[in-house]
């Protein structure tokens, strides 16, 4: 009924939105992290105690940046993601959404000043941690809700959000990218960088506002308005059951509700090679990914431009495109299949991207050789990591909610959503150890 009364998204606008907020959910973590080039610079302090051997003089502060960054942004991700599951019922939707925006803009613009404003290294790291976590904690409400939101709609509108966080860190890079290329100081350049992710934040609150005026998310808002809530559904069952007590015997309703307190195990218990291989997947990304790859030094550059550009591109760029690629490819391609035993070995086999890119020209370092010098050995196993990632997480995250009974399957993808945070927190916790044993 619904499908046959609902009108025609005219020209794609609500899908388009749904991009563009999506896009918006992962740029602020993705535009600061591109940026340790410009944050790090602003950290070197020749008055300070040197505390990193091998001649580069970095400070502490440097040589921990992207280590506590990390830590910093991925932590408040996992906590607010599994608060805002409790408190999405209790804030309304609008100031949830729009909220986090406004925090977000409004972290952004006080970025974008400080560019212009000198201060101690101390003080501007401590401000630029705060600012990371604030971000990552609105941000975390923000994804929550906008998926909520999404579900309102059919199944198809979770798309446009999953490509516009795909394209989030190629968008970010490629504005660095555009940033350096501009041939502008590093201060004037990372100016107009940050005041392009807020002309970003605010298309994405013009989107949300002109949202309910399209007749196309009216139609399904006014549909999901006629639905019981939730809590009337559950007056509603437990009336059902209180009348049907009286009908059966005890036994029955003390199996009746043990069946109720075990359902999350129970269905944690069918997807658990799932859940475990997604919280792997990124756990090894994210404790490799930026900490020791943004610390290789080009071999090649000797000096010239390719200094520069070696890390937005081999680095960023080319991360952020293959991990789209390898999503990209499981619309058209599905192997292994759910049950198949390869997927969890070849998540497994990922741990080999730790020593690998540990044995490339990651500098300083005090234990582990150079083994691959060459930029073209960077590349490789840049390209192979984030294809990997994406198409592996992909698919673990496609079949998770397959693996039970379709009454299941929300519960099945909260699971595996919270594993997918608890791999992104773990990752910045391991990231610590991986960079100390280079």
């Amino acid at each position: 009924m619904t499908a046959i009364n609902a009108p025609r998204d005219k020209y794609n606008a609500v899908w388009i939105i749904f991009f563009i907020m999506g896009l918006a959910t992962l740029l602020p973590w993705n535009f600061f992290m591109t940026a340790t080039m410009y944050f790090t610079s602003r950290l070197k302090d020749p008055s300070a105690n040197r505390t990193v051997e091998g001649g580069d003089g970095r400070n502490v502060l440097e040589s921990k940046f992207n280590n506590v960054m990390t830590l910093c942004a991925m932590v408040p991700l996992l906590i607010f993601t599994c608060l805002n599951s409790f408190i999405h019922q209790r804030i309304p939707q609008k100031l949830r959404i729009l909220g986090s925006m406004v925090v977000i803009l409004v972290a952004f613009l006080v970025t974008a000043i400080f560019v212009k404003v000198d201060m101690a290294p101390l003080p501007f790291f401590s401000v630029t941690m705060i600012k990371i976590i604030i971000i990552n904690s609105f941000g975390a409400v923000f994804q929550g809700s906008l998926f909520g939101l999404a579900g309102i709609l059919p199944a198809s509108y979770t798309t446009p959000i999953m490509s516009g966080q795909g394209l989030a860190g190629t968008f970010a890079a490629f504005s660095m990218i555009c940033a350096l290329a501009s041939g502008s100081a590093l201060q004037d350049s990372v100016f107009g960088y940050f005041i392009t992710a807020c002309v970003v934040i605010v298309l994405a609150v013009m989107c949300y506002v002109l949202l309910p005026r399209m007749e196309f998310f009216q139609f399904y808002m006014e549909t999901n308005r006629c639905r019981p809530s939730a809590d009337e559904e559950n007056k509603m069952d437990l009336l059902r059951k209180e009348e049907s007590a009286e009908k059966r015997p005890a036994a029955s309703l003390t199996e009746d509700e043990a069946k109720a307190e075990v359902s999350v195990f129970a269905i944690f218990k069918q997807i658990w090679v799932m859940a475990l291989s997604v919280c792997f997947i990124f756990t090894i990304t994210i404790g490799t990914f930026p900490a020791i790859t943004v610390d290789v030094k080009s071999t090649v550059a000797d000096g010239g431009a390719w200094e520069n550009y070696f890390i937005p591109v081999a680095c960023f760029l080319l991360f952020n495109l293959m991990d789209w690629a390898g999503r990209s490819l499981t619309a058209v391609c599905m192997w292994p299949g759910k049950d198949s035993v390869w997927l969890p070995l070849l998540v497994a086999l990922r741990i080999v991207f730790v020593p690998l890119f540990m044995l490339c020209n990651v500098l300083p370092r005090y234990y582990m050789p150079v083994v691959f010098s060459h930029d073209a050995w960077y590349i490789i196993f840049m390209i192979l990591f984030a294809f990997s990632n994406g198409y592996l997480a992909s698919l673990c995250m496609c079949f998770g909610p397959k693996k039970v009974a379709p009454h299941e399957a929300e519960t099945a993808g909260a699971i595996m959503a919270f594993f997918l945070s608890l791999g992104l927190a773990l990752g910045a916790a391991l990231s610590f150890a991986f960079r100390a044993l280079v």
